[in-house]
């Protein structure tokens, strides 16, 4: 445990950068509890965007990537859900995939305890559709608000330059919404043996809309065909040690070898009206949508046959995007997907240039006519004329062919946490995953794990402790028994 006279500094309000008091250091503004977030939230746009520029020149996130081409199958017919082309049955289309640790540097080890980013940009005909996902269903947050924040917590102290786990813990602690999240984390789930043997998410949820404009509301589960293997905790530290490049080389090798990996598309889909009245907020990304209410239907599956031939220019220059969406699917009031929709192309913007669209790897594969031009690094510039409207022959929209997909928005603007419906709770998920999916030696690889990553370095400062068996007795009181015991043997 950390010495109990560690210094506490005075409190202060919050404040923007020009000095003014901050609104809220948890909450977007929207349209209503339930709508879609505000541009002229100055205050999150700001923290948005000065957290995309703290690192140059390697991701301020998923900064350690490994990368793959293949492509994906459209094995089903879903033109009954969705009006996109790559999805017709029998369409292949290629794609770039890129797997990543979150918190991490480019020097990090591949088998440390974080989520793995599980990214994949598909070149249809109708222009580039990214999905930029996790190996995990949820996540730690709902609102943008506390995303830089979030990932400050994960990174190194400011005073000392080491990695802190007293700081995860504090900020998870003060953050409920984050259970289920962590509870997967603290898993063995936590530590997967290799990529080929995880599974892939879309965590946020979607929007579908057939070509007679009916709607549905999707998620996306890449499940892998390998099937899914962890390590254990010391499994994974020992691989750290051994080979930290482990999932890099065995990504890299499987592909060489003609083992190509491979994993099914399925998807759970719930009726449009149905999100209104649904015994907990669907867009809420800290939450699964139980299977028994919403089955998992298999459309496609996604295949890796080629590795990288620069790792530079095409691994880590590769630029995600969730705004990069085609027709026939659309966001959803997710506020967190609302805010990486701004959030992933401004840091590329940042990291990598303005056009770097125009880069190989992130070029569509369709023809691109755009009014933006110049800037560092164009090699297809513009030619007049560069405005619209124009008289000289110009691109010019086509609004009917955009197949934007509507829905109502109403509500005053507020500074709050979704409309509670009946059984939002923030700990209800991860009761269930820990009491109804876990084995008894999964609860007990789970105590040790959260031991473990609790008890390194320094350790916990003792409030923060005590709040770290509190929010695991929140879950299960038999568990917080158990983490305590377990932190204050350590």
């Amino acid at each position: 445990m950390a010495d109990e006279t560690t210094p506490r500094t005075e409190q202060h309000p919050t404040t923007d950068d020009a000095g003014h008091r901050a609104p809220s250091d948890e909450f977007s503004q929207s349209a209503g509890l339930d709508g879609p977030l505000l541009l002229q939230d100055h205050y999150l746009l700001q923290k948005m965007a000065h957290f995309n520029r703290e690192r140059v020149p390697e991701h301020v996130v998923h900064a350690k990537g490994h990368g793959a081409f293949g492509f994906f199958e459209a094995t089903e017919d879903v033109s009954e859900l969705c009006a996109a082309e790559f999805l017709t049955k029998g369409t292949i289309t290629p794609v770039f995939a890129r797997f990543s640790t979150v918190a991490g540097e480019q020097g990090f080890a591949d088998t440390v305890r974080d989520p793995r980013g599980f990214a994949l940009k598909m070149y249809t005909s109708q222009g580039n559709y990214d999905l930029v996902g996790n190996n995990t269903p949820v996540f730690f947050i709902r609102d943008p608000s506390k995303f830089s924040d979030f990932i400050h917590s994960q990174k190194r102290r400011a005073d000392t330059g080491r990695t802190d786990h007293n700081g995860q813990w504090d900020f998870w602690t003060l953050s409920p919404e984050s259970a289920h999240q962590v509870t997967i984390l603290m898993s063995d789930r936590g530590t997967p043996k290799t990529i080929r043997n995880m599974n892939g998410y879309s965590s946020h949820t979607f929007l579908w809309s057939n070509a007679a404009g009916e709607r549905h509301w999707v998620k996306y589960h890449f499940k892998t065909d390998q099937g899914v293997e962890n390590f254990t905790d010391a499994e994974a530290k020992a691989m750290t040690a051994e080979d930290p490049d482990f999932h890099r080389a065995d990504l890299w090798d499987a592909i060489a070898r003609g083992e190509h990996p491979s994993w099914t598309l399925e998807m759970q889909v719930m009726a449009f009206d149905d999100a209104a009245d649904y015994r907990f907020n669907p867009f809420d990304v800290t939450k699964v949508w139980p299977h028994e209410d919403y089955p998992a239907i298999p459309i496609g599956r996604l295949v890796l046959d080629k590795n990288p031939e620069n790792y530079f220019a095409q691994v880590e220059q590769a630029a995600f995007e969730p705004s990069n969406l085609v027709p026939g699917i659309a966001a959803s009031p997710d506020k967190m997907l609302q805010g990486r929709m701004f959030s992933y192309p401004d840091t590329h913007r940042y990291r990598i240039g303005p056009n770097y669209l125009q880069l190989p790897i992130n070029q569509p594969r369709v023809d691109v006519h755009t009014y933006n031009h110049d800037g560092p690094m164009t090699f297809t510039p513009a030619s007049d004329p560069v405005y619209a409207p124009n008289s000289y022959g110009g691109p010019s929209a086509e609004p009917a062919a955009v197949h934007e997909i509507p829905f109502d928005v109403s509500g005053e603007i507020v500074r709050s946490a979704y409309r509670a419906h009946r059984d939002d709770d923030d700990f209800v998920q991860a009761r269930a995953l820990v009491r109804d999916v876990m084995s008894d030696e999964d609860r007990s690889h789970l105590v040790t794990n959260i031991a473990n990553h609790a008890l390194h370095g320094p350790g916990l400062e003792p409030d923060v402790a005590r709040r770290v068996e509190e929010y695991f007795t929140s879950i299960d009181t038999d568990l917080g028994k158990a983490v305590g015991v377990a932190l204050h043997e350590g």
